[in-house]
């Protein structure tokens, strides 16, 4: 008797869900809205990514930020990245500030999972450079410090 009141459950949850689950087409029907066509073309944002209004450009440049920045390089990013645009094991930094919005590069510095994950652009580095670029545990504060650096590395002042 147990074994069929299982059975008979099992049997009523799926057929619960298959209706719940059903195709209509692909079209809504009445009031229900596709919820994948609400999403497809919305990216999912990370948490932690920085956006374009979470980032100040100065003019002129910080200078204490660029010192800064250039310790920061030599101590974490020199190894990989050269500031010519020769490719070491990580791609050149000469142009990148005007290659990149200053969020992408701030988000390749301090979210790089989530960048190799999401940005086909970070993706073709990967493909380009074959090492994926290790996360140095880069605050945000001293990510924009190294991207002060980048600025004046590409002319900026």
């Amino acid at each position: 008797m147990k074994r069929r009141t299982i059975v008979t459950a099992l049997i009523f949850s799926l057929t619960v869900g298959l209706v719940a689950c059903s195709d209509s087409g692909g079209k809504p029907t009445g009031n229900n809205v596709d919820i994948q066509e609400l999403t497809a073309n919305q990216p999912e944002v990370h948490p932690n990514a920085v956006k374009p209004e979470d980032v100040q450009i100065s003019t002129p440049l910080n200078a204490e930020w660029v010192t800064a920045g250039k310790s920061i390089y030599e101590l974490k990013c020199q190894s990989c990245h050269k500031l010519t645009d020769e490719k070491l094991v990580g791609p050149g930094w000469a142009g990148i500030t005007k290659k990149r919005e200053p969020h992408w590069v701030l988000n390749m510095i301090t979210n790089v999972d989530m960048m190799l994950e999401s940005d086909p652009e970070a993706q073709k580095l990967l493909e380009l450079c074959l090492v994926r670029m290790p996360n140095q545990n880069v605050s945000k504060e001293d990510a924009r410090k190294i991207l002060e650096f980048m600025r004046s590395n590409d002319g900026e002042k």
